[in-house]
């Protein structure tokens, strides 16, 4: 079984996958997919790699979102991927997987996952640094999009200087607890255009 197989899978199934699920879509027996699993370390770049035929690479908008997997039975301290996050959907600090994912709409319309990162605490890492790192990889793919679009989570400083030096478009949510303000960016003739639900930058 082939790795872009699999991503197919997943990518189109609406509900919760399984291994089970996968072997009746796909044909192949539940032990050759649980060997496929064990045996595979799947990146960012394969999941690109899977779907960059299907997209026009230049002009579309590329977004940042991510979502927690609920594990409310599962000790943090024994698996790797369970953190404490919080949760969009139940509006409080949970225990779960956070996936972390880039969509890219060409400008076509024709929308897919790009790239993605599953949160690890062992890293020491932060959202913003696998956010910019994840951006990062998607150019040296040779993904040019016009703009960049992600939730206020992703509304820090440090993530906007870092999307102009990348000379894309952005747009960015803010929380309602940044003040009304426009911003002047290391003096340059571009500026931020803040407000209490928006940054924008158009190059």
């Amino acid at each position: 079984m082939e790795s872009a197989q699999y991503i197919a899978y997943l990518m189109s199934e609406p509900r919760k996958v399984s291994c089970v699920k996968a072997s009746e879509v796909l044909e192949v027996s539940h032990d050759e997919i649980n060997r496929f699993l064990l045996s595979s370390h799947f990146t960012g770049k394969d999941l690109f790699e899977a779907v960059r035929r299907g997209l026009c690479l230049k002009g579309g908008v590329l977004s940042a979102d991510d979502s927690v997997l609920d594990k409310p039975f599962t000790d943090p301290s024994t698996t790797e991927l369970v953190d404490y996050f919080w949760s969009g959907r139940h509006h409080i600090v949970v225990k779960g997987v956070n996936l972390i994912a880039l969509f890219y709409t060409d400008p076509s319309g024709v929308g897919l996952a790009v790239n993605f990162r599953v949160y690890r605490h062992g890293e020491g890492k932060t959202k913003h640094v696998y956010f910019q790192e994840m951006v990062k990889e998607c150019w040296q793919w040779g993904l040019r999009p016009a703009w960049v679009s992600a939730d206020s989570w992703y509304a820090s400083v440090e993530n906007l200087k870092f999307l102009r030096n990348q000379e894309v478009g952005f747009l960015v949510g803010l929380g309602g607890w940044r003040q009304t303000a426009p911003v002047d960016v290391d003096n340059t003739a571009e500026s931020f255009q803040w407000n209490n639900h928006l940054a924008a930058l158009h190059l």
